[in-house]
């Protein structure tokens, strides 16, 4: 996604005022702990809440969809207010309602009220964005690359933390909605310790932001994604009125967007970046990981969590259990972000991408052979974390350096927009499989929803490799080492 002189700057901003590189390191890292914190807490609770909240397992991927789809509205318009008034100042609002939506999870004693902190939540996808506008002007290229590194395993971590600090207090406080809080208190202490830390950018590059096509791009995203998610459950059959209208109102909205985004002379997102080849095989390589990561975010902690005694299949862990089970995963994904620069410098950026892909390909076939006992499955997660690692580092890095720096948090913005795509149409395929693999009566589904599930994954990343062998490196100019 490098091919246009656009992206060649590789000089460093000026470090407008005193604050040091290390000062604005440790608050992006800070910022990124609180949203890796807020992605990962809930996995070690989904069984409990089965009980707690009267829910079957296929409702709660309505929690990863809820957030995706909010995502998809707050992404852009963060993204471009960032680039217009302020990294600082938009990424202060963020944390705000961020902060929001995690006090009304804490206070959730019912799944609609949970959703509806989740949707604030949702705002999380423009940390990132807004944590790359700061650093991109402040460092080079190649240190910019090595900050996000940096990010994605901060981000993890706060995942790994999440995992085990709600495990924590799931096993030891007296109350099956304690852990609720978790994300509330992580997110103050961001907003608190970053606010006088954070430097604000230096350059600011006016012009206005483009409501119209911020409100298209929502509604026509929003619309594709809800019918998706739905189709096959009850009132949304795939043959249905409602269905069937919701995807096709969501793709003639979407292209109204299109039509009015080459129109305007500030878009939202300039639409004329795919034509780029590099920027088009990104683009669908991360939809093609994101599928199975944010896919599967709900299945595996629940296989993990289910009794074999009682259903004939799982692992039997306790919400503590659970959290140190899904450490594994974590841990390769923050190697695997950390490498990848390395990685990348040696292969390229192109086998780079192919081969994040084919870990995970490799992974999610592992979980199909050998789910019946605990240390096959874990390794097979250890393959599927290494090449996530890889992808959430390459396919950021090459989103930011493919447009000019004045639109830094757009570049970075699009990306992460195409991240909820993926995985809300991943969420979506996995709750289909869920919700068709019930029976009636039942809270958890049968054995074979989860093994379709890595099946289908293991598929998609294949699919993902063989894309990323279309990527043009840039010292090459050409699909081919």
């Amino acid at each position: 996604m490098t091919e246009t002189s656009t992206a060649a700057a590789t000089g460093p901003r000026s470090t407008s005022g005193t604050t040091s590189l290390a000062v604005v390191f440790a608050s992006v890292i800070m910022v990124e702990l609180s949203s890796g914190i807020i992605q990962g807490f809930l996995s070690p609770l989904l069984k409990g809440l089965t009980d707690t909240l009267h829910v079957t397992a296929a409702d709660l991927n309505w929690v990863s969809i809820a957030s995706l789809l909010a995502s998809v509205a707050f992404t852009p318009v963060l993204s471009r207010m960032g680039d217009l008034h302020g990294h600082r100042r938009i990424l202060r609002w963020n944390l705000a309602i961020v902060l929001t939506g995690s006090v009304l999870v804490g206070l959730s004693r019912s799944f609609e009220m949970l959703l509806v902190g989740q949707v604030l939540q949702g705002a999380i996808a423009g940390f990132f964005p807004l944590l790359v506008g700061i650093l991109r002007h402040r460092t080079s290229e190649s240190a910019a690359r090595r900050g996000i590194g940096v990010m994605v395993a901060a981000l993890t971590g706060g995942i790994t933390l999440g995992l085990i600090a709600s495990g924590l207090v799931a096993q030891y406080v007296d109350s099956p909605t304690a852990a609720l809080w978790v994300p509330a208190v992580a997110v103050a202490l961001a907003l608190v310790i970053t606010w006088p830390l954070l430097p604000e950018s230096d350059h600011r590059p006016g012009g206005s932001v483009d409501w119209l096509g911020g409100v298209l791009l929502c509604v026509g995203l929003v619309a594709v994604l809800l019918g998706l998610s739905q189709g096959g459950t009850p009132g949304w059959e795939w043959t249905s009125a409602r269905t069937l209208g919701t995807v096709a109102g969501g793709l003639l909205v979407t292209a109204v967007w299109v039509f009015v985004e080459l129109r305007t002379d500030e878009p939202m997102i300039d639409v004329r970046m795919f034509r780029r080849r590099n920027v088009v095989v990104v683009s669908l390589v991360t939809v093609t990981f994101t599928f199975c990561m944010i896919g599967l975010i709900v299945a595996n902690p629940v296989f993990l969590g289910t009794s074999t005694a009682e259903d004939g299949y799982g692992m039997g862990l306790n919400p503590l259990e659970t959290g140190f089970a899904l450490l594994p995963y974590f841990l390769s994904l923050a190697l695997g972000a950390l490498v990848a620069p390395a990685v990348a410098a040696g292969i390229s950026d192109r086998l780079t991408l192919a081969s994040g892909s084919l870990l995970m390909a490799a992974g999610y076939g592992s979980a199909v052979a050998w789910h019946s006992a605990l240390w096959p499955f874990l390794a097979g997660t250890v393959l599927a974390g290494l090449g996530t690692g890889f992808m959430q580092h390459s396919t950021r890095t090459l989103a930011v350096e493919a447009v000019p720096r004045d639109r830094t948090s757009v570049g970075s913005g699009i990306n992460e927009l195409l991240i909820n795509v993926g995985g809300s149409v991943g969420a979506a395929v996995v709750l289909a499989v869920f919700a068709a693999r019930t029976r009636a009566g039942h809270v958890l589904p049968e054995v074979g929803a989860y093994t379709t599930s890595w099946a289908v994954c293991a598929g998609v990343s294949v699919a993902g490799a063989l894309i990323a062998l279309l990527y043009r490196d840039k010292n090459t100019g050409r699909a081919g080492v």
